[in-house]
């Protein structure tokens, strides 16, 4: 029987990763629906290729032009998520919008959807509790498929949270890795997205370099696992093949190994544990036994490249920091990649968010639904603009 997937941000790296696995098994799968912001061309070849029974587009210009190109056709394109009045259920969501944009979708699909795979690590650290209630009530699985949690997913399984000394997440180090202090000063945004391991966007590209993709994952795993800030920690691994290390009381300690590709993950999450990855992925480049022989060093955090590695004791401070630090940063990744902030302003015009007098106020907050957090995410936005101009 044919299973009905949906893809929300089907033109991202991980929409396109999904849509590779799912042309490997066109007889398995219907599409129900795709989202986009505002790649034209791509949309375009989506719609024809894969004949979704809906296409969300963000982009009201975007909208407008492609809803003109398909007026004639079956498929219903709208330009927001709550047009979609249909009650069918997906078997299977991928969440991968990036940012705070990608939170009311996946609240949204989390009501239409039997499992959803989720991989905006925005959604879960801003309003993982509303997630979290809408999956309980509609009894939707929650999977994560960032390659860090998925990994904890995995070797977790048959352990208690009681039986856990320590849990680690793996850092690539970035771009700038074995770079001086002094030589941050004249980044630019092409120097900060060339990732060494990673093929990303450009967001996820720049919160590697800085370290905050980790701190944001930090914080994600805390929400999805329920595991205390003294429990987890963050190591460098610059060859990307282990992505998360348990450490047992009993003196054990687990890793899950796999390449630097999303694909694995993805197809395991879609597929279950049986599938067979020779199907999907063939590696042509060294064998296991090479590349853990070579990969497996690990390394502190430097403070000193990584200054954003201090948010880590204060991402539980207030119910609602979480909401500030993910907003602001992506406010100063925007002015980093439109060349109006220095790269090393990122880090100190945070920490200014987090010492602003009015912080404490957004931040004791216990959002109850999204306009809460729409609100101390606008406040946050908003004061980092103001630090930096």
């Amino acid at each position: 029987m044919k299973k009905t997937i949906s893809i929300l941000g089907s033109t991202g790296s991980i929409g396109l990763n999904t849509l590779k696995i799912i042309e490997k098994q066109k007889k398995n799968f219907n599409i129900n629906a795709l989202s986009a912001n505002k790649n034209f061309n791509l949309i375009c070849k989506q719609i024809k290729k894969y004949k979704p029974n809906f296409f969300i587009i963000n982009d009201h210009n975007i909208f407008k032009k492609v809803q003109r190109k398909f007026n004639k056709k079956k498929i219903k394109i709208y330009n927001n998520y709550e047009s979609i009045k249909s009650k069918k259920i997906s078997d299977i969501t991928i969440s991968a919008i990036p940012g705070i944009a990608g939170l009311k979708p996946t609240i949204l699909f989390t009501k239409k959807s039997k499992k959803i795979l989720i991989a905006n690590k925005e959604s879960v650290i801003c309003g993982w509790d509303l997630i979290k209630r809408e999956a309980i009530k509609n009894r939707t699985k929650i999977i994560p498929v960032d390659s860090e949690h998925f990994s904890i997913l995995n070797l977790l399984k048959n352990h208690s949270l009681k039986e856990i000394k320590k849990i680690y997440i793996t850092a690539s180090g970035g771009p700038f890795l074995n770079f001086k202090k002094k030589h941050l000063k004249k980044i630019k945004p092409s120097d900060a997205l060339k990732h060494p391991k990673w093929k990303m966007g450009k967001k996820i590209s720049i919160d590697s370099a800085t370290l905050m993709n980790k701190i944001l994952e930090l914080i994600e795993a805390q929400k999805l696992f329920n595991i205390s800030k003294n429990k987890i920690d963050i190591l460098i691994h610059p060859d990307s093949l282990v992505h998360a290390i348990i450490e047992f009381q009993n003196g054990l300690v687990k890793f899950m190994y796999h390449d630097t590709s999303m694909v694995i993950p993805l197809a395991n999450a879609i597929f279950g544990e049986n599938v067979n990855m020779d199907f999907f992925y063939k590696n042509k480049k060294e064998n296991f036994k090479d590349k853990i022989v070579k990969g497996l060093k690990f390394t502190k955090v430097s403070k000193e490249i990584f200054p954003l590695i201090k948010l880590k004791n204060k991402v539980q401070e207030y119910p609602s920091t979480p909401i500030i630090i993910n907003a602001a940063n992506e406010i100063l990744v925007d002015h980093f990649l439109n060349k109006k902030l220095q790269f090393l302003r990122i880090n100190k015009i945070i920490m200014s968010v987090l010492n602003d007098r009015n912080y404490k106020k957004y931040a004791i907050r216990k959002p109850k639904n999204i306009n809460h957090i729409i609100e101390i995410d606008k406040w946050a936005r908003e004061t980092a603009d103001r630090y930096v101009l």
